[in-house]
């Protein structure tokens, strides 16, 4: 009896011990060490920086994030059920993710990677993201598509168009102001400009092609009045009396 009360008791310390020591190792995980054993690391590969590159390119006025998850701009229809959802999407992210100004997202981009990109990956993004309007594209570095596609992809054939004619009228604008200027530089000299006279024009002209204000401003603090009604030249000189 004494024997085998002893060995209960050995028992019991023995597994008090025990975990008391699993205990320790957990705490000693969760202390915030002195020195990180961390390095900063590139958030895209070669591959992945091509397409970076190209989208920054075609969404020029949109913001292209990198490695978004998507339970960023998701949200569950059934609150109660927002921890279970989580669980399961919370390592789902796309290479790259477009929003607007608003910050609403309005497509995302992956980037297969050397073993490319697993059709189970891309069914659950595509029927996600199709399921909340949001558009889903997977790009190939090496055969990127044309800029104007993926726009009209992701924000619309209507946008786009709009685009395209604003950028004619702005640009039929500047022409014609070009024109005009050029026109009324050669009236006030009474010649024809020199080629030098025409480059220093453009050069002005050039700053903003998208701003009048611009041509009036510049044209307001590089050219003298004076110097614009009259050639530099033709200044009445200071009268002296003769001997």
């Amino acid at each position: 009896m004494i024997v085998a009360g002893l060995m209960a008791v050995s028992g019991a310390l023995g597994a008090y011990a025990y975990a008391a020591h699993l205990k320790k190792q957990e705490l000693a995980k969760r202390r915030i060490p002195r020195k990180w054993p961390l390095a900063v690391r590139a958030m895209v590969n070669s591959r992945e920086r091509l397409v970076w590159r190209w989208m920054l390119r075609a969404f020029q006025d949109q913001h292209v994030m990198v490695k978004l998850p998507v339970t960023r701009f998701t949200m569950p229809q059934i609150r109660e059920e927002g921890q279970h959802w989580f669980q399961i999407l919370s390592g789902v992210y796309c290479t790259f993710t477009v929003c607007n100004g608003e910050g609403q997202v309005v497509g995302c981009v992956d980037v297969p990677g050397p073993q490319g990109l697993s059709l189970s990956n891309q069914t659950l993004k595509h029927t996600l993201l199709s399921q909340c309007n949001v558009r889903y594209w997977v790009v190939d570095p090496e055969h990127l598509p044309s800029l104007s596609t993926i726009r009209a992809a992701f924000l619309g054939e209507q946008a786009v168009m709009k685009e395209e004619l604003e950028r004619v009228r702005t640009e039929t604008e500047f022409n014609q102001t070009r024109a005009n200027l050029k026109a009324a530089l050669s009236r006030q000299r009474g010649h024809q400009p020199t080629a030098s006279e025409f480059a220093r024009l453009d050069a002005l002209l050039s700053a903003d092609p998208h701003s009048h204000e611009a041509y009036e401003s510049q044209l307001s603090t590089t050219w003298k009045h004076d110097s614009f009604v009259a050639p530099l030249d033709s200044r009445s000189g200071e009268l002296t009396e003769g001997r």
